[in-house]
Order: structure tokens, then sequence, then C-alpha cells
């Protein structure tokens, strides 16, 4: 149900933890983990140093994008920086979604460094059973 938008993930990824954060125009990713429970998907998403109003998710059509921005931590003004190895920037992550699951109704939690989002899936696509009506009787085809 759960498309893949990126096929170079991978070397995206390594990419940005040799040249350090993303930017606004070049965000780097985050790394996820997608699986169905029960009448749901849970897309969980590595956000870990960002504070939840740092974290903006958006739905267009069927495509779920989630973009979140890790700033400095502030520091008093008589402190000089002595060592800087944790990423700043801005990460982002973009899910195509199948037309089976309910957009209007996701629920997102933040705990941990972990963003989690609940898609429903829709009625439509949810099995059901499909009872057969007991006709008049058998009848001859004749040609």
């Amino acid at each position: 149900m759960l498309m893949r938008t990126d096929p170079f993930r991978e070397l995206d990824r390594m990419a940005q933890h040799l040249m350090g954060s993303g930017t606004w125009s070049r965000p780097s990713v985050m790394p996820m983990d997608a699986y169905r429970e029960g009448e749901e998907y849970v897309v969980a998403l590595d956000i870990p140093g960002v504070t939840a109003d740092a974290i903006d998710i958006d739905v267009e059509r069927n495509v779920l994008t989630v973009k979140a921005e890790r700033r400095p931590v502030a520091q008093a003004d008589d402190a000089k920086l002595e060592l800087s190895e944790r990423p700043l920037g801005v990460s982002s992550r973009q899910i195509v979604l199948a037309d089976t699951l309910d957009t209007e109704n996701i629920r997102a939690d933040y705990d941990a460094g972990v963003l989690t989002l609940r898609i429903p899936i829709t009625e439509r696509a949810k099995p059901r059973k499909i009872s057969i009506g007991a006709g008049s009787g058998r009848k001859e085809i004749s040609g």
C-alpha cells in the first residue's frame, strides 16, 4: 500500500552523512519504518533532537510530506562553541499513499524523537464477504 519514491535513498543518506546536514532547499532524509497494524498503516519516522513545533506534516492528494528542522540549542551569550558534531538543519520525507488509505483521518504522535503516523484503511479496501442470492431455480439455455 506504500510505495517508495526515492530509489537512491542509501546513497543520499551516505552523502548527507559526509556533507553534514540539510537545508530547506536540499533537505536530508529521515529513516522510517512502515507496517500494517489491524485496520491502519503505521509509519514511524526517526527525528531525534527536534521539537514538535519544528515538524510540518502535509498531505496533498496522495502524497504525505514530513519536514522537520533541527535547530541549534540556545546557548548563553558568553558561551563559546568548542565542538559541533550534531547535525542541524532540515530533514524531509515524502511518501506516496495508496488510494485505499484514508488521508482525511491521519493521526500523528511525537515521543522520544519518533514521529508516529497512523493512517486508517478505507472501508472500500477492507476484505468483505459477498453473499450469493438464491435464484428461482435452474434454467436450461438452448441455442
